[in-house]
């Protein structure tokens, strides 16, 4: 077994913030149709296979390989779908790759121009080389106590046998434990992933649901923990299925919706060609009895994800026409709304036609498009909606200008779904490196954080090379529900490199198809694909975490503060340099601020009313400064002498 060694393999990602709010045009979109591309479609072009009966476990047996494409095997991201492909020969398995002596370079933001605080892998524990696939996030706080927050992931530690993981913190985010054994995977057969994570508040319950064999073949099955995800039971099958794919979820943990404690699942069947479904429990998740089609298997559209209105307790559904795939099939999004808790739904918005990202087709399955070729990294430009009051919020990604593989587009609705602005892009880097994969989240008042992977501060990548960054996380904030966002800035505290995929029962392309954020009123949380931990000298793929705060930006008005001192501190251990800021109210506490000595910047989380440092200083004259967003700066020359 292998240590896991951390690589902060980059380089200095330097950046200027440009102090105006880009303001959203109020022109809003007419449902507008466009004639789809001509030419066939990654599907229509599939060869016919030749009869193949495999007998794999966790399979089914004697299952026949021609029947791939018309059981729309070959469209589904789940694990098990891709273990088909593997053991029929249509795909390879990943593996692993091999690299010369590489030199870890310190990478790091200049603060306080970033978003977040310490980046904190949630991948605990040792992991070898053969099966150390972590990533698809689900991540969630428990809105009673948010010191308790849980994240379901994908994990091939144990592959074939299982596919599912979580990590728990119970610290707000400090500090994380992965789960081990995993959980998720007994009580309901072969666990093949898909994480969902859930919270009941009338329960006081997390709920995780995965795709599992024990439901049906391939049905959607539930956990469910009642000690903040430190220990977990089996739950009911969520849906009895044989081919279900690409599940979302969400619960109404407002006390004031007519849906309070309703938790609502969505899905794509592919027992019946790929049907657009949801189900929703009104025991508390005890039972899963109502099921609603919102859209038929063809044309095929994809759920993306689940959201349910903050405080309406309206639902949405966002979903995607990925147009056949490929990069020739043009995508267009779907919105569908419930106001009555999930039993009847409305396909509200249909939009126009645009690029699919991305700068190849997979070639381990043409049907999806890869950001890198030939063969990594899946991503047909899903994203995330979020609702709130009656605004409705989507990101998505679709193809830049030129050879830009990937821009991260943000569209707003005012009327509950029905008609949507123009486009905005959220990522205002003028280069064409790709940005792809966004999620996003809106707070219990109304501030929104869309974060996305970003390659912009990088030139070229290399898969599972340590010695090569690749791309970073940004993020973009609006404190007023989307009419207008602060400045894209880093998020993730390092550029990373772009992590390989070396086990060989899941598929080369799959880095994660999804990291779904969620807030509550103190925080923005989000996971997210990270490679900068290597085993055995190979980038490889873990859960990386990190929280915003729901406050503007972390800027801090001058109005707002008590003081600024530094003093020197007399310990036993020795003395110290202690700088302590204090503010009039609570209002800031857990954004960042920077307090520099003689050059050095420190980030430092507000705690209450206050935010305190304490370094070991050498005896002279010290200058230290702190910086708040750019709101304030102060500076202070002080004096350590004996």
């Amino acid at each position: 077994m292998k240590q896991k060694s951390t690589s902060q393999s980059a380089f200095f990602n330097m950046r200027v913030l440009i102090g105006l709010f880009v303001v959203l045009t109020g022109v809003f979109l007419a449902v507008v149709g466009f004639g789809t591309f001509s030419g066939l479609t990654a599907s229509s072009a599939k060869a016919q296979q030749t009869h193949k009966i495999i007998n794999v476990a966790g399979l089914p047996p004697g299952f026949d390989c021609a029947t791939i494409h018309d059981l729309g095997i070959d469209k589904q991201e789940n694990l098990r779908a891709g273990s088909i492909m593997i053991a029929c020969g249509e795909s390879p398995g990943g593996s692993a790759t091999s690299f010369g002596a590489f030199s870890q370079l310190l990478n790091t933001v200049t603060a306080p121009l970033t978003y977040g605080g310490t980046d904190v892998d949630v991948i605990t524990g040792t992991d070898t080389i053969t099966h150390p696939t972590q990533s698809e996030t689900y991540t969630l706080a428990n809105p009673d106590n948010p010191n308790q927050i849980f994240v379901t992931y994908n994990d091939s530690r144990t592959a074939s046998a299982n596919y599912s993981g979580g990590s728990y913190s119970s610290d707000g985010g400090t500090t994380w434990t992965r789960l081990n054994p995993s959980p998720f995977a007994s009580g309901h057969g072969t666990n093949f992933g898909d994480p969902v994570t859930l919270y009941n508040k009338p329960t006081s319950t997390f709920f995780a649901v995965f795709i599992a064999t024990g439901c049906g073949g391939q049905g959607l099955g539930s956990w469910k923990s009642i000690d903040g995800g430190v220990t977990w039971t089996v739950g009911a099958c969520v849906h009895t299925g044989g081919s279900d794919d690409r599940e979302s979820g969400v619960a109404d943990n407002n006390p004031s919706s007519p849906f309070f404690g309703r938790m609502y699942v969505s899905w794509n069947d592919f027992a019946v060609g790929g049907n657009l479904k949801v189900r929703y429990s009104t025991d508390n998740g005890a039972t899963w009895p109502n099921e609603r089609q919102l859209a038929p298997a063809s044309p095929f559209i994809r759920d993306t994800q689940i959201t349910v209105d903050k405080v309406t307790g309206d639902v949405y559904v966002a979903g995607m026409n990925e147009g056949g795939g490929g990069l020739a099939g043009p995508r267009s999004n779907k919105i569908y709304r419930s106001t009555d808790g999930g039993n009847t739904w409305t396909n509200t918005f249909t939009g126009a036609n645009f690029a699919a990202p991305g700068r190849a087709n997979c070639t381990a399955n043409t049907y999806f498009v890869c950001m890198y070729s030939p063969d990594t990294w899946r991503h047909m430009g899903w994203g995330e909606p979020a609702a709130y009051n009656g605004v409705v919020s989507y990101v998505y990604a679709q193809h830049g200008a030129g050879s830009d593989a990937g821009d991260v587009e943000y569209i707003r609705s005012t009327d509950k779904g029905v008609t949507f602005s123009a486009p905005l892009k959220l990522n205002t880097d003028t280069t064409t490196r790709a940005q792809w994969q966004p999620n996003l989240s809106v707070s219990d008042t109304g501030t929104l954080f869309s974060m996305w992977y970003d390659e912009r501060g990088t030139t070229t990548c290399s898969v599972g090379n340590p010695a090569v960054p690749c791309y970073q996380m940004f993020a973009r904030k609006s404190t007023d529900n989307g009419v207008t966002w602060l400045a894209d800035m880093a998020f993730s505290d390092v550029i990373s490199p772009l992590p390989g995929q070396p086990d060989g029962t899941v598929q080369p392309n799959y880095q994660g198809d999804y990291d779904y954020g969620t807030a509550d009123a103190s925080n923005h949380y989000s996971s997210w694909d990270d490679g900068r931990v290597t085993i055995s000298g190979q980038s490889q793929q873990d859960v990386f975490f990190d929280k915003e705060a729901t406050g503007a930006g972390g800027g801090i008005p001058c109005g707002d503060l008590v003081s600024f001192q530094v003093r020197c501190k007399h310990n036993t251990g020795g003395d110290k340099l202690q700088a302590k800021l204090t503010l009039t109210n609570t209002s800031h506490s857990g954004q960042q601020v920077t307090i520099t000595v003689d050059g050095n910047p420190n980030s430092v989380t507000i705690n209450g009313n206050k935010a305190t440092l304490s370094i070991n200083g050498s005896l002279g004259q010290h200058t230290v400064e702190l910086t708040a967003f750019l709101i304030f700066m102060l500076e202070t020359q002080f004096t350590e002498s004996s």
